[in-house]
C-alpha cells in the first residue's frame, strides 16, 4: 500500500486549489464554526450554508456526488442523538406503543433533524478541503496559524506511517492464512472463541511492532536534524484572489448567522 492511496486530494486546476492552504484552513473553521452557532429548526439558514457547500463543490470541479458520499460517514456519528425526540419535552408529536407509549416531541424531532444535517453539512466542507489541498500544505496551514505543534507532529506522523501499518497488517493476515490450511469440503479457522484468540494476539503483536518501528523512526529523524517540524521549501504565498475570498465567504457567514438568529 502507498502512502498516496490514502491520499483524498484530487489534483486539478480551480480557483480553490489555488487558493492559499491558510485561506481554506480558516474559511473551513470559520464555516464550521457558524453551522454549529447556528440556531436548531434554523432550516433557511442550513439551506444556505450547503448553497456555499454547493458553489465551493462547482468552483473546485470535484463533483457532487463525490463529496455527497464521503460526506454520509457523519450519519453513524449523528445517530448518537436518536434519543432526543425522546428526551426533549414540548409538544407531543406522536406516540409510540412501546415500553408503555414513549412520545415523541416536536421539538426533539427538530433538534435531531438540525444535529443531522449540520453534521452533514459540516463534513461536505471538511470533504472539500481534503479534496483541494494536499496533505503536506494542510500540515503546513496548520502550523502556519498556530495550532500546537505538537497536535500537528502527531496528525502528520498518524497520516505518514498509516500505510506502513496497513502493510503490517496484511503481512500478519496472510502469515496467519498461510498457517490455516484446510482439507476441500472442511470450514477452516477453527472455533470463535479460537478465532477471537488469535485476533488478539494479532492486535497484541501489531501494537507491539508499532511501539519498536516508532522508536526506530524517531531515532532515524532525530540523527538526521529532526526538531519537531517538517519544513517546506517552496512556502504559498498570500495573494489578492486569497484576501478576496477571505472577506466574501466571511461576510457571508456573517450574513446568514444575523438572519438565523434575528430574521
Amino acid at each position: 500500500m502507498h502512502i498516496h492511496l490514502a491520499d483524498q486530494h484530487r489534483q486539478g486546476d480551480s480557483l480553490l486549489h489555488h487558493l492559499d492552504p491558510r485561506v481554506k484552513v480558516i474559511l473551513t473553521l470559520l464555516f464550521i464554526l457558524s453551522v454549529s452557532l447556528t440556531p436548531f429548526g434554523a432550516f433557511a439558514a442550513y439551506g444556505a450554508l450547503w448553497f456555499l457547500v454547493l458553489v465551493a463543490i462547482f468552483l473546485a470541479r470535484i463533483g457532487f456526488g463525490y463529496v455527497f458520499r464521503r460526506a454520509l460517514v457523519a450519519a453513524p456519528f449523528a445517530l448518537a442523538a436518536i434519543t432526543l425526540p425522546f428526551t426533549i419535552p414540548g409538544e407531543p408529536l406522536a406516540t409510540l406503543p412501546l415500553f408503555g407509549g414513549l412520545t415523541i416531541s416536536t421539538p426533539g424531532v427538530i433538534r435531531f433533524v438540525s444535529i443531522l444535517v449540520k453534521s452533514w453539512i459540516s463534513v461536505q466542507v471538511a470533504v472539500v478541503l481534503v479534496a483541494v489541498t494536499p496533505f503536506p500544505d494542510l500540515l503546513w496551514a496548520l502550523r502556519a496559524i498556530h495550532i500546537p505543534a505538537p497536535l500537528v507532529a502527531i496528525v502528520s506522523f498518524m497520516y505518514r506511517y498509516l500505510f506502513l501499518l496497513s502493510d503490517e497488517v496484511l503481512r500478519m493476515l496472510r502469515a496467519r492464512s498461510s498457517r490455516s490450511a484446510a482439507l476441500p469440503g472442511v470450514r477452516s479457522g477453527g472455533a470463535v472463541w479460537w478465532r477471537g484468540k488469535v485476533a488478539g494476539q494479532m492486535a497484541g503483536s501489531l501494537m507491539i511492532r508499532s511501539f519498536e518501528r516508532s522508536e526506530r523512526v524517531y531515532n532515524a529523524m532525530l540523527a538526521r536534524g529532526y526538531q519537531g517540524a517538517m519544513h517546506t521549501l517552496d512556502e504559498p504565498h498570500f495573494h489578492q484572489a486569497d484576501l478576496a475570498a477571505l472577506l466574501i465567504v466571511t461576510f457571508s457567514l456573517g450574513a446568514i448567522l444575523l438572519f438565523s438568529h434575528w430574521g
